[in-house]
């Protein structure tokens, strides 16, 4: 049964699945239940999600009372009769007092006593601000606080008190990165898990902040030209790719099924480390040559990005993958292990150890707000680079090739031409004029060819980064959730884990500039190479059609 309210006090959300609403607009209540502060309802222009509603029943004609400083610990507070009441939207016949309903009372922190009561078919807070909860009386999640929005006295005395006070609520959208992720789990110490040495993943502080401590025996691993393979007597065919990790020098054979299964349980394992994206999927097509080509040079990238993290290089799983061989008992016996793994979402938390100093949490939300304007203003750029790129390359494949094709073709009909005068000394000059022809053809051919040379790896590694930017949303949003602000001292194992989720997001993010730039350095350095090698064999073929106008005489 529905239920209509009117807000008594503005409040701002600040986190996804809250509503910001204003004094005196009304709002609609989905359910009469309660939960530690939170009401489901909506409001004028579409359905929202949970929310704290600071409210008083619009069916009151009285005042409500006037707005107080922060509750005791009683999570579930009741409202007195004389405070509120509650009208159905389809009866709209007045709630009271329940049979054998009683009070209570609890006080502020500055010392005022309030009466609570029952009122029939719901349990509400008492105050009509946000709820500011002692992080004492209640577990400590991580999520954002939550402040009330009062009188300009009520917001100051709110912030003096909040040196000594903390406010936390579970997250009700239980979608919710944060929470999916196991961010909220371990924030509230409900991760549980032995972790073993080799387990261990440090985050060291280097000279520009926190960073995965490196890995003592770095290894790359090459991917060969797949093999087409097949089985069920024929019946079905797939690709095979060669794997030789430096570490081993074992070639391993593995499907592309393969690699999305890893990807898969890196993902589930490492929620605030950017798994690289494989090369996308393809139903159609899987065996022609371009595509194997493009997919190829995808995984190389894919694989160069794995090898060179020092958490993801040497975990258990990808381990497992560039290993065991054809012993199809041993690889489905690894694969088991991998997926019954416990140190998963808020158990992964448990494997990272952090400086002995703790972060600045005012610096880190700095640097987490320049993160985020940065990844968006990249993934912008990428998206107008590879779109000018490809048109650039679809120019010289196609435009480019066809004139400088038209260029050749007229003088080489121009040499003919000129053969028709049949005069010995002419000769000379009409082979020439020719070859000048063929020269400009096999220029336009050197144009058709070149951006799988230069222009295509750009495009490849952009597509690669933008898979890295995708991830970050998700990543800063378990950090996000992960910040507990005005939490008392003496919430030291708090702080601690709060601590834990930012170092290891700061260090992902360190890895990730570090390795962006020495892949763009590398990837702009080859294009340039590329280019001069280009126009060099541009300039080469030209210099050999002149010397033939020199031979002529």
């Amino acid at each position: 049964m529905a239920l209509k309210a009117k807000v008594l006090y503005d409040f701002h959300s600040e986190n996804p699945g809250e509503i910001s609403i204003t004094e005196n607009e009304l709002v609609t209540l989905f359910s009469e239940e309660e939960l530690e502060g939170w009401l489901e309802g909506e409001k004028a222009g579409g359905r929202l999600a949970s929310s704290l509603l600071p409210m008083w029943r619009s069916s009151r004609t009285t005042s409500p009372p006037a707005p107080t400083t922060t509750a005791s610990p009683h999570l579930n507070p009741k409202p007195d009769p004389s405070h509120a009441s509650y009208t159905s939207s389809d009866s709209q016949s007045q709630r009271g007092l329940g049979a054998g309903s009683g009070g209570s009372s609890f006080h502020t922190q500055s010392g005022q006593a309030m009466t609570t009561g029952t009122m029939t078919g719901m349990t509400l807070l008492q105050l009509l601000t946000p709820l500011r909860v002692s992080a004492a009386a209640l577990p400590c999640t991580g999520h954002h606080l939550l402040r009330g929005r009062g009188s300009a006295q009520n917001q100051q005395q709110q912030q003096q008190q909040a040196k000594s006070s903390a406010t936390v609520g579970r997250n009700l959208n239980r979608f919710s990165t944060f929470v999916k992720s196991g961010g909220e789990a371990f924030l509230l110490g409900e991760a549980s898990a032995f972790v073993k040495d080799g387990d261990r993943i440090c985050v060291v502080m280097g000279k520009h902040g926190p960073e995965w401590q490196e890995d003592p025996y770095p290894f790359t691993c090459t991917i060969d030209d797949p093999t087409k393979q097949t089985k069920f007597k024929g019946m079905k065919s797939y690709m095979s790719y060669g794997l030789t990790p430096t570490h081993t020098s074992i070639q391993v054979n593995r499907r592309y099924k393969h690699f999305d299964w890893l990807y898969a349980r890196l993902v589930e394992r490492f929620p605030v480390i950017s798994v690289p994206h494989l090369p996308e999927k393809q139903a159609t097509g899987r065996f022609e040559e371009d595509f194997i080509s493009k997919r190829r040079k995808g995984l190389i990238w894919w694989m160069n990005h794995m090898t060179s993290h020092p958490v993801l290089a040497r975990c258990d799983v990808f381990q497992h993958f560039l290993t065991c061989g054809a012993d199809e008992k041993a690889w489905k016996q690894g694969k088991r292990k991998a997926e019954r793994d416990e140190l998963v979402g808020a158990n992964f938390f448990l494997t990272i150890s952090t400086p002995a100093v703790p972060l600045d949490l005012q610096e880190v939300e700095s640097k987490m707000e320049g993160f985020k304007t940065f990844t968006k203003r990249m993934d912008e750029n990428i998206v107008v680079v590879n779109a000018t790129i490809n048109e650039f390359a679809h120019k010289q494949m196609a435009g480019f090739k066809k004139e400088y094709q038209k260029v050749g073709q007229s003088f080489k009909l121009l040499a003919q031409a000129f053969e028709l005068d049949q005069q010995a000394y002419s000769a000379g000059l009409n082979k020439a004029i020719a070859y000048t022809g063929d020269a400009y053809e096999a220029i336009g051919d050197y144009f058709a060819e070149q951006p799988r040379q230069d222009l295509d790896p750009i495009s490849d590694l952009l597509d690669l980064y933008r898979g890295h930017l995708a991830n970050f949303p998700d990543i800063i949003h378990v950090q996000k959730g992960g910040e507990v602000k005005d939490c008392p001292k003496q919430e030291g194992d708090l702080h601690d884990r709060c601590n834990i989720i930012s170092c290891a997001t700061l260090a992902e993010i360190q890895h990730f500039h570090r390795t962006r730039v020495r892949d763009f350095r590398s990837q702009m350095q080859h294009h340039l190479r590329q280019q001069i090698g280009f126009f060099q064999k541009i300039t080469a073929k030209l210099e050999d059609a002149l010397q033939r106008y020199d031979d002529d005489q």
